[in-house]
């Protein structure tokens, strides 16, 4: 038996890092949905019967991906996977700038990325595996920036804090024998392009920059490989779905 993974985001970062390391082991069919396909991926050594399915999809524009996936699902034999698990790994910090002063499309593009698809894949993942007799599990990769308000980031905190609560209801209407698990998990502070997009964004813009400046001076952000290490290790733990919101900073 094998365990099936879909993961967003899988191109870059942190997603990229962690499409890696689960090619590793033994026995995992990788879905990979990404904007840009990532040919090095391809030529990874994999783990015994390990493979990767790369999709170029646009999620900005999630309904088509999502019905893509449902239907991919409904084509599987649920039987043949010990295990079924869905990541939401893909966001965008877009341009942070006040909401007055924010672009209205890049507004809506990042609330689609960071929110309207993790709900969709997940909605799409839950009722196509329903039934799978296999663990059924759902990690959301949310951040501090969620539970914590941060000024020119609106639309991202409110993506993150957005993706935290629906988790939250998920869990309680998946209570029961045979429900899935899931957890939104913020995963630290990790050397990304989307720091880099921060740290070169106008102080006039976003007057928090300086304190990103200082994570990267000090040292103080994960690499993409230590990050992706500790967020799959979450997925392992005996008690993952306890509690719907995680923090891989906290036990």
């Amino acid at each position: 038996m094998s365990d099936l993974f879909i993961l967003t985001g899988a191109s870059r970062g942190m997603g990229r890092a962690m499409a890696a390391q689960l090619l590793q082991r033994d026995g995992v069919q990788l879905l990979c949905l990404s904007r840009g396909r990532d040919a090095a991926l391809e030529r990874r050594p994999a783990g015994a019967g390990s493979r990767a399915e790369q999709w170029q999809v646009d999620l900005a524009d999630p309904l088509p991906a999502a019905e893509r996936v449902r239907e991919w699902l409904a084509g599987l034999d649920g039987a043949g996977f010990r295990s079924a698990t869905l990541i939401n790994n893909a966001g965008t910090v877009g341009h942070p700038a006040p909401l007055a002063k924010a672009s209205l499309a890049e507004l809506s593009q990042s609330l689609r990325v960071g929110l309207e698809a993790a709900l969709l894949l997940t909605a799409s993942f839950l009722g196509a595996t329903a039934g799978w007799p296999g663990r059924r599990q759902v990690l959301n990769i949310s951040s501090g920036l969620g539970r914590n308000a941060l000024g020119s980031q609106a639309p991202y905190c409110a993506a993150k804090a957005g993706m935290d609560h629906f988790s939250r209801a998920v869990a309680l209407e998946e209570q029961g024998e045979g429900g899935a698990r899931i957890v939104s998990l913020a995963p630290g502070v990790i050397d990304t392009d989307m720091q880099v997009q921060l740290r070169g964004t106008d102080a006039a813009l976003f007057p928090d920059r300086g304190r990103f400046e200082k994570l990267k001076a000090d040292g103080l952000l994960d690499s993409p490989e230590a990050a992706a290490r500790k967020v799959l290790a979450w997925l392992e733990r005996p008690d993952f779905g306890a509690q719907p919101v995680g923090d891989v900073r906290q036990p």
